[in-house]
């Protein structure tokens, strides 16, 4: 791990508009009409054009100030409690550094570094890649810096990680989920899920507590999110009261409140799958597919593809448009990625499902349990359970 961190500088915060040569950025012909930075007039367009902005992302908000992530949740919002707000502060700021990470010209060069193995319960495409593992090392550190996570468990470790006896937290995560699609630019993210302590626990031996602490149910969740690392950077996150998206400001630094309060549509018309796998689907997978993609199904109108093969970029699309995300096979680990996205689904109104199952009922056994995971609009996964067999059991032979 020390040859992965220096390989490249991490720096502590991403990069600020204020940084950029003036005289090139932005490019002319991105600026809205009218408007110029070479000279005071346009400067004073662009001002006006930006309050502008800003007070649109007010009213949305139904405030009448733009507001943070951290006030949001803060005593003067919707007050989740200091320990909490401390937490996020440390988790927000370790996901800064990781955007930063993904968006560098020389994040590159980590892949020239072979981490070797396949990972945690992973085959040879899931052995996890230098970036998975120094943004692995970012989190962990920032939860360390907090002093509120007793232990945390990462789709990058075979166990989970002690970290303190008196966090009230327990921390599971995917640091850096899709990162084998960077070098494409294609959007990644960070999922990730907090629990209290299980203080019952506190007797028994450290590695014991620390995998019951991380085996918990997804309904005890006490807040998830993911962040998503694309045109633009974006938390999303619930705390039990519906569920928010914050995009990130790069001038200062701040996740603003630009999506309160999503609600998925109660139906979409958008599928996300890999439908080359069509011929080792069930037959159930098949004729749903198949129905709602000819507009036979009970929305009377054609379904369109959508596949990112990026996990948080296809649920975040399928949560503000609707339809169904799915990975019709045992794929998807339940403790990761299947129950903070199934409670962000759940808090926009939406659902989360094995195929048969609602995925926040659902008991973990083990620390990489894999699943057939479906997520999306409530009409749209209860007309897909309809069809019975939906999940893909049959060894395709591949590894995706």
């Amino acid at each position: 791990m020390q040859l992965l961190s220096s390989t490249i500088r991490i720096p502590s915060h991403p990069p600020s508009l204020s940084q950029l040569n003036p005289q090139s950025f932005p490019p002319k012909h991105l600026l809205p009409s009218g408007i110029s930075l070479y000279n005071s007039t346009g400067m004073t367009s662009l001002s006006r054009f930006i309050a502008g902005s800003v007070t649109e992302l007010a009213a949305g908000a139904g405030t009448n100030e733009v507001s943070t992530l951290l006030e949001y949740v803060g005593k003067e919002g919707i007050n989740v409690g200091d320990d909490l707000l401390v937490l996020l502060y440390h988790i927000q700021y370790a996901c800064k550094r990781i955007a930063a990470l993904v968006a560098s010209p020389f994040n590159s060069a980590l892949g020239k570094h072979s981490t070797g193995g396949a990972g945690a319960g992973g085959s040879s495409r899931d052995a996890p890649k230098p970036l998975d593992l120094v943004s692995n090392e970012i989190i962990l550190s920032s939860l360390r810096n907090s002093g509120k996570v007793s232990v945390m468990a990462s789709e990058e470790d075979d166990a989970p990680v002690w970290i303190n006896d008196d966090g009230p937290f327990v921390v599971v995560l995917d640091p850096l989920d899709g990162s084998r699609n960077i070098d494409a630019s294609i959007p990644t993210g960070t999922i990730f899920g907090i629990y209290n302590r299980l203080v019952e626990l506190d007797n028994l031996p450290t590695e014991e507590k620390a995998l019951l602490n991380s085996l918990q149910s997804g309904s005890r969740l006490v807040a998830a999110g993911y962040v998503l690392y694309s045109s633009a950077t974006i938390l999303c996150t619930s705390f039990g009261s519906g569920t928010h998206a914050f995009t990130l400001d790069h001038s200062t630094g701040d996740f603003i409140l630009t999506h309160p309060s999503i609600r998925i549509p109660p139906r979409g018309q958008i599928y996300s799958v890999n439908d080359a796998r069509y011929f080792d689907w069930p037959e159930g997978l098949r004729q749903y597919i198949d129905t709602v993609r000819q507009g036979k199904g009970k929305y009377p109108k054609k379904y369109s593809a959508r596949y990112i093969c990026s996990l948080v970029a296809d649920f975040h699309r399928t949560l503000l448009y609707g339809g169904i995300a799915m990975n019709p096979r045992d794929h998807l680990r339940l403790v990761y990625e299947a129950n903070p996205l199934g409670f962000l689904a759940e808090q926009a109104g939406g659902r989360g499902s094995d195929g048969k199952s609602r995925i926040l009922s659902m008991q973990p056994v083990k620390l990489h349990q894999r699943l057939p995971l479906f997520l999306g609009s409530p009409e749209d996964i209860d007309e897909l359970e309809s069809y019975g067999d939906v999940q893909q059991k049959v060894n395709p032979g591949y590894e995706v």
